[in-house]
């Protein structure tokens, strides 16, 4: 029974979907899907339920899985531990404003928050999206794993030069460095959402499916339904989502400025670029749908 020797836990909306990319082609990844979610959902499906999706594996290449859902539940972290102890970690960190409101459209597109303005869900929901307590739950990976176990990156980092974040990443893994192509996309959109679902029940109804699909691993299916443009029609259609102000960034930066300088605490880093209001062409630039593209050379 293999199991992977390294997992990325994100947090959400820091760029997994791009390393997952990435690696893909040098390391061993779960079969058909990239996250099995099994650490925060499926446990009780029991290990060899997880392991089956690494049977592809032959020990020649290092198994990676890339879960980004695991970062703030302590219960996924335990579970990490109990079941892959010398597991190594890789975490990368984004400018808690631009993450929270790439996860503010992640759940709007799922249907697990009603319509409203990022500050008005936040207020209904404090612990959206971890509430970006990054120094407190490193410190808890960094203690049930090994500080030299837990590679901790910045997603600045992967927008301003990829192959150096990259570089970083397979280094940590004990893998063959991948080159990227010098044509890599930096304006693509992964992952990114630009309209709202035109209908809440029906956008969680799709994630419901999605959920079962994903729990009786039809991955072929879930991909089938994607190609024919399904969960599209059923978590999107609706509105675009706005822009937020200069006095939103401002407000919200103020509201995380306490989890920024703890971050800057722990990890001994300066983040001022974090705690600075930014005009609405700055926030263009910063945007989740610019995570580059991977483009292998």
């Amino acid at each position: 029974m293999r199991l992977p020797d390294i997992i990325g836990v994100g947090p959400p909306r820091t760029g997994s979907t791009w390393l997952y990319n990435a690696l893909r082609d040098s390391v061993d990844m779960p079969a058909g899907v990239k996250d099995t979610h099994f650490f925060e959902h499926f446990d009780h499906k029991g290990i060899e339920w997880y392991a089956n999706h690494f049977r592809h594996g032959t020990g020649d290449r290092k198994i990676v899985e890339i879960c980004p859902g695991v970062f703030f539940r302590p219960q996924a972290r335990e579970r990490i531990k109990q079941h892959i102890p010398d597991c190594k970690i890789v975490a990368t960190m984004r400018d808690p404003v631009d993450r929270m409101y790439s996860v503010y459209k992640l759940q709007r597109h799922y249907g697990g928050v009603g319509s409203g303005t990022l500050e008005q869900v936040i207020e209904a929901s404090p612990n959206l999206g971890g509430a970006n307590r990054y120094a407190a739950q490193l410190e808890s990976w960094f203690d049930s794993f090994g500080r030299e176990n837990v590679l901790v990156t910045i997603y600045d980092e992967l927008r301003a030069e990829p192959q150096a974040y990259l570089n970083r990443v397979c280094d940590f893994m004990g893998i063959a460095r991948v080159t990227l192509s010098p044509r890599a996309d930096l304006g693509s959109d992964i992952n990114s959402f630009a309209r709202a679902p035109k209908n809440r029940r029906l956008a969680r109804r799709a994630t419901a499916v999605i959920d079962w699909l994903n729990s009786h691993q039809a991955y072929r299916v879930r991909t089938a339904l994607a190609r024919a443009g399904v969960w599209e029609f059923c978590q999107s259609r609706g509105e675009l989502y706005p822009r937020l102000t200069p006095e939103q960034d401002e407000r919200l930066r103020e509201r995380y400025l306490p989890e920024v300088e703890a971050l800057e605490k722990l990890l001994a880093i300066d983040l001022s670029a974090w705690k600075k209001p930014r005009a609405a062409s700055q926030r263009d630039l910063a945007d989740e749908s610019r995570t580059p593209r991977v483009a292998l050379g």
